[in-house]
Order: structure tokens, then C-alpha cells, then sequence
């Protein structure tokens, strides 16, 4: 037999050649198209980068969120993104940029994930070509909390978080607002279950609830849209823990709220005051819904005091990623996991079960049972 090399499969050394050969290719094509500057460089970074994100399963519209404030920020500067500084990201949101804190948050991260791929593809060359060096202007000081998709969020193990559950619950008695206590334990337990997200859950009437639906009642939320189509309603799920307890805070803890439970408005987690209108001309009326960012600092201060080591912060959307992980791993399918979550895609899905533990060997054993106990089925059928 002709060995492989000289068969025409190059060897290591040949792999090195072609791939030397090809950068320098790479950059004759870009110099004779016009592209030795640092213009045509960063477009076709740009281009390159949607290309990665779509191949990774993303939705037109979402690509074109991941670009759009790379691009707005450097034409407002005049520059290619290299050339920006955290100096000029920080002049820039605070000025002519300005939006609400979670547009400014999205638009951020949007930018430091394309410095992310910037560092991984293109920081030899672009220090090559340009002598520059490729580092984030988005630093740690200016930088959300979680830094976009690349990064990677652990939940808590399934017996970690009933721990946290069995000693937030334990110590509800002793809380100086029992009543408001009682409301955000239960608000956290029915995130958990159900894997609503924060604002959906916040959102939720009395009249969401639907205790005959299905096998242990499910809820209305507005779910979040699709491709710019707005928000989409979309049953969550109770289960038998979440329908047991949501029944008890019904029962024993919603009435003792100060506003109206049996106004058709009346949000399932009210705050501790009326409706500004109610309140000023003296009647009853639906209480307000708890916001979503006061449910975090709730959650956040729970995690701390109840969630054993090693601990780390708890919020509401790593409760949707535990209820994703935990739900799989217990033998719930991806299709079934998609459908809790309310995604429309399964590429969302499978980011939320990055460090799902899943056993190869035991799914294959699992399959050939299933497949013998078809066929005997079917054998006895056929007798």
C-alpha cells in the first residue's frame, strides 16, 4: 500500500505550508479587492462573524442585534472597532447613545461578544497587519453582570437548590414581613418549577391562573416574542409541587395582601402598595405587581443567606437555566425541555443546558430497553 502522504494526503509539515499559504492568500485577495486598509478589514470581520453566529443556529433578526451597535458606535467615532476605547464606549452610552438601562445592557454585551470573536480569530493578524492589540473597550468596569452568550452560566445542582428551598422555607417565621417573605419564597419556587422568566412571572393575574388545565393546572404569562413579533402568551407549567404550594399562598397568604383579590386585574404577586389611583380616591383596587427587579434583589438576598457553599449569586433567569438542567437530566427530552421554556428554537435550548450531565452509555441502554419492550409488543400483537 502507498502510504498517505505520498497517496496525496499532505503530513503535519504539509498542513502548516497550506495553512501559511492560505493567510497569505487571504490577504492578497483582500489587498487586490481594495482591502489592505482597516476599513475593509473590519467589514469583513463583521461579515465573518455573523457567518460564525449564524452556522451556530441564530435567527436573522438576532444577527442583526449582534452587529448593529458595533456598527453604531464606531460610525458615531469615525473608527474600526480596535481603535475604540473604553473612554470613548462610556462617552458614547452616556451621551448619544442613552437608551433604558436593559437596551444599553443589550447593546454592551452585543459589542464585547464581537470583541470576543475578534480575540479568537483575528488578534495575530490584526497585530500583524495593524500593530494593534484587540482588547474589549466594554472592561470590567462598564461591562454587565453576564457577559452575552459566550459566556457560561452553572446553576445549582438539583440538591443544592433544595437545600436552599428547605432552609429559606424553614426560616419564613422568623422574617420581619412574614407575609412579604412568604410571597417571594413562594414567587421563587414557582420560577424554578415552571422556568417562566422574571418579567413574565411578575406579569401574572389571578385570573392567569388555571387550575383545571391539564394534570396539575397551569398559568397565562406573556411569553417573550420572536423575531420582532412582541409578545406571545404561551401556558407555563405548575406540576405537583408548584400546584400544591401556588394553592397554599392562595389560600393562606394573597388574601391578607391590602388590595382588592377579587378585581379582574389583580396581579397573582402584588407589591405591599395600591394602585396609585386607588389609593388617592380611597377604594379598593388591584394592588401592584411586583417588579421584576425587586424579585431579584429578593432572590439575590436568598441565594446569599440560604444557598450552600460554594454558594455564588442566584438570579431569576438562572432559575430558568436550573429548571432547563434539572428537568433534562431527570429524563425530560429537549423537545419537552423547548416546550417548558417556550422557546421557539431548539438552538436556544441547548445553550440552556451547556452543563446538563448527560450519561451516553445509560441513554443507549436506556433506547435498546425501549426498543425490546416495542418489539415484544409487537410480537405479542402479532399472536
Amino acid at each position: 500500500m502507498v502510504p498517505a502522504t505520498e497517496a496525496g494526503a499532505p503530513s503535519a509539515a504539509g498542513f502548516e505550508l497550506e495553512a501559511g499559504l492560505a493567510d497569505v492568500l487571504t490577504l492578497d485577495r483582500r489587498r487586490a479587492a481594495g482591502g489592505g486598509d482597516e476599513q475593509a478589514m473590519f467589514l469583513d470581520t463583521v461579515a465573518e462573524y455573523q457567518w460564525a453566529r449564524d452556522v451556530a443556529g441564530l435567527a436573522p433578526s438576532t444577527l442583526e442585534r449582534l452587529v448593529g451597535p458595533v456598527l453604531e458606535v464606531c460610525e458615531h467615532f469615525e473608527v474600526v472597532p480596535w481603535r475604540l476605547t473604553a473612554r470613548d464606549v462610556d462617552r458614547y452610552f452616556a451621551g448619544p447613545g442613552r437608551r433604558s438601562t436593559s437596551t444599553v445592557r443589550r447593546k454592551l454585551n452585543a459589542i464585547d461578544g464581537y470583541f470576543v470573536f475578534l480575540e479568537q480569530r483575528y488578534a495575530g493578524e490584526l497585530a500583524r497587519r495593524f500593530d494593534v492589540r484587540v482588547e474589549s473597550p466594554v472592561d470590567r468596569f462598564n461591562r454587565p453582570r453576564h457577559r452575552g452568550d459566550f459566556g457560561l452560566r452553572v446553576p445549582p445542582s438539583r440538591r443544592a437548590m433544595r437545600e436552599f428551598f428547605a432552609s429559606w422555607r424553614a426560616w419564613l417565621p422568623q422574617a420581619r414581613k412574614p407575609l412579604v417573605a412568604c410571597r417571594d419564597y413562594v414567587m421563587a419556587k414557582i420560577a424554578y418549577v415552571s422556568g417562566v422568566r422574571a418579567a413574565e412571572l411578575c406579569a401574572v393575574r389571578l385570573a392567569d391562573v388555571h387550575w383545571e388545565a391539564g394534570q396539575w393546572g397551569r398559568f397565562v404569562v406573556q411569553g417573550k416574542g420572536a423575531r420582532g413579533s412582541g409578545p406571545r402568551q404561551r401556558m407555563a407549567y405548575l406540576f405537583a409541587d408548584g400546584r400544591s404550594l401556588l394553592w397554599w399562598y392562595v389560600e393562606e397568604v394573597r388574601g391578607l395582601f391590602p388590595d382588592d383579590v377579587e378585581h379582574p386585574d389583580a396581579p397573582l404577586w402584588p407589591s405591599e402598595r395600591l394602585s396609585p389611583v386607588a389609593a388617592s380616591l380611597g377604594i379598593d383596587g388591584p394592588g401592584l405587581a411586583l417588579a421584576p427587579g425587586t424579585f431579584g434583589r429578593a432572590l439575590k438576598a436568598a441565594g446569599e443567606r440560604f444557598l450552600p457553599p460554594p454558594g455564588g449569586a442566584l438570579f431569576p433567569h438562572l432559575l430558568r437555566h436550573a429548571c432547563a438542567t434539572h428537568n433534562y437530566e431527570a429524563g425530560m427530552s429537549l423537545w419537552e425541555v423547548q416546550k417548558l421554556l417556550g422557546h421557539e428554537w431548539t438552538t436556544t435550548t441547548v445553550r440552556y443546558l451547556a452543563t446538563a450531565h448527560a450519561d451516553p452509555e445509560q441513554a443507549a441502554l436506556a433506547a435498546s430497553d425501549r426498543a425490546v419492550q416495542r418489539l415484544q409488543g409487537n410480537t405479542g400483537r402479532l399472536q
